[in-house]
């Protein structure tokens, strides 16, 4: 893979041109940066910015105004190479707070896995109603210790308005969830996005991330996107690493107010 060629294409298709990830979102241009704003329950933020020393800050102060007069939450997503280089320096004198940051992570469809091996007695199930969702939420609460309403409710918009945008698909173990994931499937893009990816913690280690994962390949490959990328976790970098994934570089959040909704 050509690191290189691959990161631009990706800063091209998914920040520059990105596309709004839900029906109740817009994305637009504005001035020095490309946000998304949408509901309390979307993810609400900056996505790609072209700023400079002389630009930065008043950039900053702007999107503080703006998604303060819309009494929202916001993220700042600073990819490491995005400019200034102190760009980190000024959004934390600006009161952003960093969360922990996070591997872009990116594979040809054609090069990975897509035989799925699960434990005996688990099953996995495509979500295709309110009652599936339910179980996501429920999953993703206990997995990652969260409230799961504003993903619930964005989870169960996408899936009456836009259903062709996003797969998610469960681990049964007999009639309890235990794992779930996601994947975004924006159109007009080469990328695909993999989400979500939690285990309770009494299942993991057992191999149902990885089935997780070559389940949704299966699907991108059929849809016919080259790559796929993920937001990796430190937990989740060594598993993709071996599936054949390649780093590309590092995300931090910069959140400002309340912690607005995560994409997971």
């Amino acid at each position: 893979m050509d690191r290189d060629a691959v990161l631009a294409l990706f800063d091209r298709q998914m920040r520059q041109g990105a596309r709004a990830d839900g029906p109740g979102a817009r994305v637009e241009r504005a001035g020095g940066v490309v946000r998304q704003t949408g509901t309390p329950d979307d993810w609400n933020g900056v996505l790609w910015s072209a700023l400079d020393q002389h630009t930065a800050d008043g950039e900053i102060a702007a999107q503080i105004r703006y998604f303060g007069g819309l009494r929202r939450a916001f993220e700042w997503k600073l990819y490491a190479y995005d400019r200034p280089g102190d760009l980190a320096g000024r959004l934390r004198t600006a009161g952003f707070v960093p969360e922990s940051a996070e591997t872009l992570m990116v594979a040809e469809v054609k090069d990975l896995p897509t035989e799925v091996h699960l434990p005996e007695g688990v099953r996995l199930c495509p979500v295709t109603d309110a009652a599936g969702v339910d179980l996501v939420a429920e999953v993703h609460q206990r997995a990652f210790g969260t409230d799961s309403t504003h993903l619930r409710n964005r989870l169960l918009s996408r899936l009456i308005e836009e259903p062709e945008t996003e797969v998610s698909v469960l681990a049964m173990a007999g009639d309890r969830p235990v794992s779930a994931a996601r994947m975004e499937l924006p159109p007009g893009t080469r990328f695909a996005g993999l989400w979500g990816g939690g285990t309770v913690q009494d299942w993991r280690g057992r191999g149902i991330y990885r089935a997780l994962v070559a389940f949704r390949v299966r699907i991108a490959a059929e849809r016919g996107y080259r790559y796929l990328q993920v937001d990796a976790s430190s937990q989740s970098r060594p598993i993709l690493r071996r599936l054949g994934f390649v780093a590309l570089t590092t995300i931090t959040p910069y959140v400002h107010g309340a912690e607005p909704p995560s994409p997971a």
